[in-house]
């Protein structure tokens, strides 16, 4: 059974666990997730279910859904992927785990001027432009890298201190492959070859994991953002 865990402003207020074939997520009370916010559309988005698949579909909302901060109006969701709504985060599992004075709409619902709004659009824009230039998925260097973008158009890509490697990675104790991204038909996915604690990805030691857009890459002392090149 999938389940959904609902976040406002990163603290958890509820847990959904659903065998339905299709959720509606919304501020009304009608709704299957209610979101009590206006900056949330009365209808708002809805999941839809077919076998292992789930796909969220924006209802033209009026500030708009992102998926791992990329914008959308329609998705495959993948385990552990964030759907961000308004101020609400909500963290998408293929299985179960243990306002202002104006009105923008005649649904009355809010245009959202907070600060979150204005990075998540900003962010879209720029990751639509640099996907654009390059064709693809992109590395791109956020500190102590030596480029800026790195296009991601091999089967494996390689980030370490070696002179070989694709990507050079500054830092003690680092191997010569620390990294390993590897491109498959589902998208990129990232091994730790050396030290373990020497990556993080979004904060957290990882020694593999799939990658997903927005992903923040920390190889020892360089640091990478993920910016996957597909809708």
């Amino acid at each position: 059974m999938a389940e959904i865990v609902v976040k406002y402003e990163d603290k958890v207020i509820e847990k959904i666990v659903t065998e339905k074939k299709r959720i509606s997520i919304g501020r009304t009370n009608d709704n299957d997730i209610v979101l009590e916010n206006r900056g949330v559309s009365r209808k708002h988005a809805m999941i839809e279910f077919n076998n292992n698949a789930a796909v969220i579909i924006d209802n033209e909302s009026l500030n708009g859904t992102f998926v791992n901060n990329r914008k959308i109006t329609e998705k495959m969701l993948r385990d552990s992927d964030t759907i961000t709504i308004g101020k609400y985060s909500l963290i998408y599992h293929t299985e179960a785990t243990q306002g202002g004075d104006e009105q923008a709409s005649l649904d009355g619902t809010m245009v959202l001027n907070t600060k979150k709004q204005k990075e998540l659009v900003e962010n879209d824009r720029m990751e639509k432009q640099i996907i654009a230039k390059y064709g693809g998925s992109v590395l791109v260097g956020e500190d102590n890298t030596e480029f800026a973008e790195y296009k991601l158009d091999r089967e494996v890509t390689t980030i370490g201190k070696a002179k070989f490697v694709h990507v050079k990675a500054k830092g003690m104790f680092l191997a010569g492959i620390q990294v390993k991204i590897i491109k498959g038909g589902n998208g990129f996915s990232l091994t730790n070859l050396g030290k373990a604690g020497k990556v993080l990805v979004n904060g957290e030691p990882t020694s593999d994991c799939v990658l997903k857009n927005g992903d923040i890459i920390t190889v020892g002392k360089s640091t990478f953002k993920f910016i996957e090149g597909r809708a």
